[in-house]
């Protein structure tokens, strides 16, 4: 598996299996489908409400923990946050049954998110958390947290597809040694992306599916990836995106097909933002 290097050094597989939106009741034996397909990058969170069972497919794979790298994600917390935070990680790392995590993110950039931080930044120093970063964050709250604290995030996971391709955070991101990371990178399949002309050409060249043009178009962008399928033969497809390479014409006509906007989740709605302030999960 290819890997990229984090800003403090930790190897991070480039490709993953995320399993946001899957049923607690399906999780483990989705994961146990992905660890036996060759994932060795598991990503989830909170508030998916499915560590318990990813944390279970986890115990019962019988794959070394040191050959594992698992994400999860902090909700908002209320005030005092900071202290809050300390909290909800050890809950998720009970529920997960782990001893440490490989990286800890920020889910949402809202509430006292500054709290949280430095929070986190004292489960990395204490080596519980490997790494630690953020996820939604806009480019501008990003430089404002790397410039006033003392870890420098080492991921933004955000909403990455060809129609919402982020070149431009991309290049920030980059400047500033923050690894970029795609959520949605099919972009849910809405706006026809599976059947798209542009993408469904390249793959007949290449002999593979949009889908694994998608995910290819990410690789070789340097983009951690983390599709989601319950599906064991998808889940194969998707990590068979190592023999076969895009030309520099087919990036570039991709690069056509950005719009700029997302398809899958605006921050910037009001009442996305009241929404996503006011939620709490059980701990």
């Amino acid at each position: 598996m290819q890997t990229v290097t984090l800003n403090n050094g930790v190897e991070m597989p480039i490709l993953g299996y995320g399993v946001y939106q899957i049923d607690p009741a399906h999780t483990e034996e989705a994961v146990a489908a992905a660890l036996a397909a060759g994932y060795r990058s598991i990503d989830t969170a909170a508030a998916y409400e499915n560590e318990e069972a990813v944390g279970a497919a986890i115990a019962n794979s019988g794959i070394p923990r040191d050959q594992l790298f698992i994400t999860t994600k902090l909700w908002v917390q209320d005030a005092p946050a900071e202290a809050n935070t300390l909290g909800a990680f050890d809950a998720s790392l009970r529920k997960l049954g782990l001893d440490y995590l490989d990286l800890y993110l920020i889910h949402q950039p809202f509430g006292d998110y500054y709290g949280q931080w430095r929070a986190m930044e004292k489960i990395n120093k204490d080596g519980r958390a490997r790494a630690i970063g953020v996820s939604n964050l806009p480019s501008d709250r990003l430089i404002d947290l790397c410039l006033n604290n003392t870890i420098t995030p080492a991921v933004n996971q955000i909403e990455t597809n060809p129609y919402h391709q982020r070149i431009a955070d991309h290049a920030i991101l980059t400047d500033h040694g923050v690894q970029i990371e795609s959520w949605g990178p099919f972009a849910d399949g809405k706006d026809g992306l599976f059947t798209n002309d542009l993408l469904l050409g390249i793959a007949d060249k290449h002999g593979k599916t949009v889908a694994q043009i998608t995910l290819r178009w990410m690789i070789q962008r340097g983009v951690v990836v983390i599709p989601k399928s319950a599906n064991p033969d998808r889940m194969a497809e998707n990590l068979n995106v190592f023999d076969f390479a895009l030309s520099d014409d087919d990036m570039n006509q991709i690069a056509t097909l950005d719009e700029g906007t997302s398809r899958l989740f605006n921050h910037q709605d009001p009442a996305t933002v009241r929404w996503l302030a006011t939620r709490r999960i059980d701990s």
